[in-house]
């Protein structure tokens, strides 16, 4: 083999190599594109049945009627049971730091809580039965009870979803909402909902009818 043919085999690696380097580029970038749309269109749709829920007058059992009826075109208690449904309210009013105690409300015959999840009223821990894509949120209401100092507080979900809220000085019982959500892939596991609040936010309560956890599985 001759010196111009060597040459010419290198140059034809050479061009073979950038191809292959080009077409691993070009699928990299796709696979990027791919998996933020992906995560874009469960967001968005999370969002939209979050939206769904607070135009439902900011209650799980309005919500549960409306999807319900969406679903099958019947009531709550016909087939279709809101079984990928899940909501739990808070239990008490005091901050502390500690495992928020939390429990289902009526719904229908049943409770808040669809037959895809477990829930422990001991330990106050919420357990998919399906491994899926879920919906996860928090809504917090909090008011102070006489002269309130400022503060942060925070409520993690599992290690899935964390809500940190800061709450101004308060003379009055003006509310401070907040609601936190996420979208998470959850392997059949326990979630335990837990506050960690600093000392200074003594005179600071947990309002009950508005506070509480939610999830549903969206894909």
């Amino acid at each position: 083999m001759g010196r111009h043919d060597k040459e010419m085999d290198v140059e034809s690696l050479q061009k073979s190599g950038h191809r292959r380097g080009r077409c691993l580029d070009v699928f990299l970038v796709g696979s990027v594109i791919f998996l933020f749309v992906a995560v874009a269109v469960v967001t968005a749709g999370g969002l939209m049945l979050v939206m769904q829920l607070h135009s439902k007058q900011d209650a799980p059992r309005p919500y549960f009627e409306y999807q319900a009826s969406q679903q099958t075109g019947q009531t709550p208690d016909s087939t279709f049971k809101a079984q990928n449904f899940a909501y739990l309210e808070a239990l008490s009013s005091e901050l502390r730091t500690s495992t928020v105690k939390l429990d289902s409300i009526p719904y229908g015959t049943g409770t808040s809580v669809g037959s895809n999840f477990e829930f422990d009223s001991q330990q106050h821990s919420l357990t998919p039965k399906e491994a899926g894509t879920y919906f996860i949120y928090i809504e917090l209401s909090l008011t102070c009870t006489h002269n309130c100092s400022s503060g942060h507080l925070s409520v993690h979900v599992g290690d899935k979803l964390t809500c940190e809220v800061e709450l101004p000085d308060r003379v009055d019982s003006t509310p401070v909402s907040r609601k936190c959500w996420t979208v998470s892939q959850l392997q059949k596991e326990k979630l335990l909902t837990q506050m960690t609040v600093p000392k200074e936010l003594e005179n600071w309560k947990l309002e009950l009818g508005s506070s509480g956890l939610g999830m549903f599985l969206v894909g």
